[in-house]
Parts: structure tokens; sequence; C-alpha cells
């Protein structure tokens, strides 16, 4: 089976599931906001629990603006659950898809080797700075894949993608000036 990619322009598809906190989430309710969906590896992997540090961060004022944001995780529930900060991090629905239903719909890509290339660059410091900052760092917890690299994609009102972001190596993200621009 090849790799769905997302084109920008074209509609998202529709999710419909429970975050961990079993909360339904729905985008036929998210309709009229614009949304941030964000694709992370698993509950202990450093990149990803930097970049959902800053995006909770930010939540509060881009909500305030009009923006709402999803994140998806390959851990199970119980795995995400088990960790202090995500159970802090509501009202951010997190999703648990370990079987990666979602992560295939939206064409999330699976790379040992960028995966490899950028634990050798960029894995120490990065674990320091989210020691620093307290959060979550370990080795993977179940089924979880070494192999996956995050992508994040900005979605307007109607549910169209406008911007697409498969992560080229495990410090690629959005910058946070074009997510506020895309809110204005």
């Amino acid at each position: 089976m090849s790799r769905i990619i997302l084109k920008e322009g074209a509609h998202i598809p529709r999710i419909q599931a429970t975050d961990i906190f079993d909360n339904e989430v729905d985008l036929d309710a998210l309709k009229g906001k614009k949304l941030l969906i964000a694709f992370f590896r698993h509950v202990g992997c450093p990149f990803c629990n930097i970049r959902a540090h800053t995006l909770q961060m930010a939540y509060p004022p881009l909500k305030s603006r009009g923006m709402e944001m999803i994140f998806f995780f390959e851990s199970t529930k119980e795995v995400l659950l088990a960790n202090h900060f995500y159970e802090n991090m509501s009202p951010v629905p997190i999703i648990s898809d370990p079987e990666r239903e979602w992560y295939d719909k939206f064409g999330v890509e699976s790379s040992r080797s960028k995966s490899i290339k950028s634990h050798i660059l960029f894995l120490i410091q990065t674990a320091l700075v989210a020691k620093f900052k307290r959060l979550p760092v370990h080795w993977m917890a179940g089924d979880e894949s070494f192999n996956t690299i995050p992508a994040e994609f900005l979605v307007d009102e109607k549910g169209v993608l406008r911007k697409a972001n498969y992560w080229n190596d495990l410090k690629d993200r959005i910058s946070m000036d074009a997510i506020t621009s895309f809110i204005k």
C-alpha cells in the first residue's frame, strides 16, 4: 500500500474519535474554527514532548482567536494517562492511535533513516532541554514505532487543508509565526 500524502487545498479526512479524557472529538463540531492537527510519536519522545508543551502553552491565546488543536499519539490511552504531563494537557484533545489508523489516513511517514539521523544529530541536546523543562523522556512503552516521523496540519474553518508539514526530521515544525499568521 502506498502512502497517502494530503494536498493543500483538499478537505481533510473527517475525524470522529474519543480522546484519552473520554471526550468525543468530531470535526463537524469544529466547523467555523481554524484547526492545528499534530501527529506525534510516543509518550516519551523528547522531540514531540517539547513541541506538545510549546503548543499547549500557546493554546489559550490561539483559542481566544478562534483556533482549536487536536494531538495524536501512537501510545496507548493507558500509557498516556499514566504520564502526568499528558494528564494535564486537557482541554487539548489527545487521541491515542496505537493502530496508526489516523496516521495512515493523514499520510504520516514512517522512516527509519530519518529517525536514526535525527537521533544521531539531535537526541542528546533535545533530551536535555526536555529534562530541563521537566518533560517526559523515556524509551517507548509497548508497540510504538521508532520510525514515526511527525506531521502537522493547519486546517481552515471549512475543513480545507491550508498547510501540510510532513516533518523532514524530528525537529521540523510549523513555525509559531506561521501559525499566528494563519489565524489572522
